[in-house]
This record gives C-alpha cells, sequence and structure tokens, in this order.
C-alpha cells in the first residue's frame, strides 16, 4: 500500500512568503482549448510568441548543432554567444549575463539582491514576475498605476521613487500595455531613481518599438550614468526563439554580473539555444521582416477593434491590450470555445481587459470577428 502524506505536513515547511504568492498564469494550454472547441486548428495568442517562425540560419543552426550530438553539457559560461552580443552592442563582455529567458535573469537580480523587508517599485498593470519573484526574497513591492490614459504617470513614479527601493522594474514597452516611454519621459523616471537603488530596465519587446523615433535605446540611455543599472532583452520575442529560452542582460558594471553569475546554475541557458540565438543576432533581414509585418497587422488588428466599439491600448508590441467591456475570464473561456487562446487579465482594476498577441492576417481575422461578436452579445 502507498503512504500518502497528509498535506498540512508538507504544507508547515513553506516560507510564509511562497505560500502567499499568486501563480503565474501562463493561459489556456493548446490541447484543453482544442478539446474544449473541437476546433483542430487552435489560434493561440496568449503568450506574445511570434507568429513568423525563426530565420532560416537558426534553423541550419539547430540541425548542424543537433548533428553534433546534444550528450555534452553546454558552455556554462556561454563564450560564443556573450561576445556576439557583446560585438553587436559594444559593450564588454564582462558586463553581459545570460539567462534562461530575460525572467530567469529577474530571478537572478532579486536573489542576489533583495533582502527581507526591502522595497521594490514596479508598473501597474504589469508583467506579474517584477513582483512574484520579489516578493518570494520577502519584499516589500509598490506598484506605480498609468493614467486613466494608459499614459506614464510621472508625478506617481517620483513619489513613489522617494521612498528609496531596493530595486526598479521599468520595462519599456509594458507588458501587458503594450505602451511605451519617449526618450524624455525615460530620462526623468531615470533622474528620479536614487542612485543607491538597481534599476531594472525591461527591454523585452524593445525590438518592436525600435522604428518609432520617440522610442528610446536604453543601453544608450544608459550606458554613461555613474549608477548600477540593468538592461535586459531576450530573443523570445521578435526574434522567435520562445521555445529555446534564452535572454540577455547588459550591466553598469562586472561586479554585478559576477553577483549573478554566483546565484544562477551553472548551465542555464542549453546548447541549441546558444547556437540558435549566436544565428538570430546575425540576421537582421529577418528581424527586421518580423517587425515591419508585426507593425502592420497591429495597426490594422487595432483599427477593426476599434470600429467594432472596443477600447484598445495604442501598442508599440506583437501584442494588444483590449478593453472587452465584460469579465476577461468570461470572455476568454468564450473564445476557448471558439478555439482562441488570449489572455485573461486578472490585475485589479483590469479585469475587463484582455491580452492578444498577434498571430497571422487570417487567424487575427477570426479573433477580431469572434470577439466583436462576443462583446456585442454582453456577458455577465
Amino acid at each position: 500500500m502507498n503512504h500518502v502524506l497528509a498535506p498540512a505536513a508538507s504544507a508547515s515547511l513553506i516560507r510564509s512568503e511562497v505560500a502567499g504568492l499568486p501563480r503565474y498564469d501562463p493561459g489556456a494550454g493548446a490541447d484543453e482549448v482544442a478539446a474544449l472547441s473541437g476546433v483542430r486548428s487552435v489560434i493561440k495568442l496568449s503568450n506574445n510568441e511570434s507568429p513568423f517562425g525563426v530565420s532560416p540560419a537558426v534553423a541550419e543552426a539547430v540541425r548542424r548543432g543537433l548533428a553534433d550530438g546534444v550528450s555534452r553539457y553546454p558552455d556554462p559560461t556561454g563564450k560564443r554567444l556573450i561576445e556576439a552580443i557583446g560585438k553587436a552592442l559594444d559593450v564588454s563582455g564582462e558586463r553581459v549575463v545570460l539567462g534562461n529567458g530575460s525572467e530567469n535573469i529577474l530571478e537572478l537580480l532579486c536573489r542576489a539582491v533583495l533582502d527581507p523587508g526591502d522595497l521594490v517599485v514596479t508598473q501597474a498593470p504589469g508583467f506579474s514576475l517584477h513582483e512574484i519573484f520579489p516578493r518570494v526574497m520577502g519584499a516589500r513591492v509598490e506598484k506605480v498605476p498609468v493614467t486613466v490614459e494608459f499614459g506614464f504617470d510621472a508625478t506617481a513614479w517620483r513619489e513613489a521613487l522617494a521612498a528609496g527601493p531596493k530595486l526598479v522594474f521599468l520595462a519599456n514597452p509594458c507588458n501587458p500595455t503594450g505602451a511605451m516611454l519617449g526618450a524624455g519621459q525615460l530620462r526623468r523616471v531615470v533622474a528620479d531613481i536614487p542612485e543607491s537603488s538597481l534599476l531594472v530596465l525591461d527591454e523585452a519587446y524593445g525590438e518592436f518599438a525600435r522604428p518609432n523615433p520617440e522610442y528610446p535605446d536604453g543601453l544608450e540611455t544608459l550606458r554613461e550614468l555613474d549608477r548600477p543599472w540593468i538592461v535586459l532583452r531576450t530573443f523570445s520575442k521578435a526574434y522567435g526563439l520562445a521555445g529555446f529560452r534564452v535572454g540577455y542582460g547588459v550591466a553598469s558594471d562586472a561586479a554585478l554580473i559576477q553577483a549573478l553569475d554566483r546565484v544562477r546554475t551553472p548551465y542555464n541557458v542549453n546548447k541549441p539555444a546558444q547556437d540558435a540565438a549566436v544565428a538570430a543576432l546575425g540576421d537582421h533581414t529577418h528581424l527586421a521582416d518580423t517587425v515591419r509585418r508585426t507593425g502592420l497587422e497591429i495597426a490594422r488588428v487595432t483599427d477593426r477593434l476599434r470600429a467594432a466599439g472596443l477600447r484598445v491600448v495604442p501598442s508599440s508590441t506583437n501584442f494588444l491590450f483590449i478593453d472587452t467591456g465584460c469579465r476577461s475570464d468570461r470572455v476568454a473561456q468564450e473564445l476557448h470555445r471558439a478555439g482562441i487562446i488570449v489572455k485573461a487579465w486578472r490585475e485589479p482594476g483590469y479585469e475587463n481587459y484582455i491580452r492578444a498577441s498577434l498571430s497571422t492576417p487570417e487567424e487575427n481575422d477570426v479573433f477580431v470577428r469572434r470577439l466583436a461578436e462576443i462583446c456585442a452579445k454582453g456577458i455577465s
């Protein structure tokens, strides 16, 4: 007979900070929605993935890497990828860190920097891991809300930063709204951050915003500042490598990178991911085409949703934040029945919003039509 331990016995071992954490919500699974809807080909718009595939150079690099075998551990230092990033961005390799996705670096930063009771300031609505990882370490998190028009509230940020946070998480563009800070806004908030605070500028969606002349390159903005900072970027979004899980950070100094190296696992980025990222970084044509096509669809779908009477936040990313006028979880359920997966937003104050990343024009048209039908019908 198998002995089953009473749940209370394990629960008593869990740190209080962990027991009270919200779960990260990745959205519904494709198999689950396929079974519910009976649709053979599910439209997945929940995770901000690229519908345009990877660069041919990436596919070839991965093929060669697999042919060489994967029975050996990857380079724990990621030397070849770090050198490629350093060369592309004109930074020393000792100031670059790799992660199993950029969120892995968010976790490493919290483990390396935060003590219980430390203050962290971030955005609302915002990326849930900007809150979850600090709370794991026992830190306090203050969220700075956007304006009613989803703009940047400089006064609210100034007041929050005056409290002297240990860490500041600032995403540009913002997830989930898709809104971006212009160059002047970024400079103002950086000027208000105490020099004793570590600024973490999360540019996971920066490639999509770069064609906009108002979008500031965070690395160039911070490069000459004599204060601690780190800029995070990823290959998961515009480069289409979500399944490989590889991101990176560029820091103000080597000491911060050394601290992150002390708390990370030694093989946190696998060999196929390193090979793929090196190839992706070198294929500027594929990246430019992905960004161009994404921008066209963002504009087209935004126009169609607004024509259907829905409020859509202007987006500089590959996703849209949409006010459905109904409970987002109920709207998401109705879309699931139609074989469409979106992310229902549950952050307080935004429970009527969904976040939907864009796919091909054909799939986007199906999404717009079904969402408009659901919202026009109304859901209590």
